[in-house]
């Protein structure tokens, strides 16, 4: 079982800034596309972000362009989000997801996707 520890969410008034990461010890990370998801209240599981092996190429989902960033460092076994201008739309628990060996920065099949418990953003008005 793929264990994966999220961290770095909050609560942040409208147009803040939090930093998510995700730790993933127990497979070789590296070689591995890695996603960021998110679930709000009532909603179904919804892809944010995506990274390949290596960071060669990301994705985004257009509601976050430009305000979010995915990363990643392999020496660390770590993901990250930069969230930035967050909106109250963007409350959610997020969570991180293993991808497939060498795969593409996006993730069709979001409910099979293995990942953590989870790290709750809070974006208020």
């Amino acid at each position: 079982e793929v264990q994966l520890v999220e961290s770095g969410g909050g609560l942040v008034q409208t147009g803040g800034s939090l930093r998510l990461s995700c730790e993933a010890p127990g497979f070789i990370f590296r070689k591995y596309a890695m996603h960021w998801l998110r679930q709000a209240p009532g909603k179904g599981l919804e892809w944010v972000a995506g990274i390949t092996s290596r960071g060669i190429q990301t994705a985004y989902v257009d509601s976050v362009k430009d305000r979010f960033t995915i990363s990643r460092d392999d020496a660390k076994n770590i993901l990250y989000l930069q969230l930035d201008s967050l909106k109250p739309e963007d409350s959610a628990m997020y969570y991180c997801a293993k991808g497939s060996l060498y795969g593409l920065p996006t993730l069709a099949q979001t409910t099979l996707a293995e990942r953590g418990q989870g790290t709750q953003v809070t974006v208020s008005s």
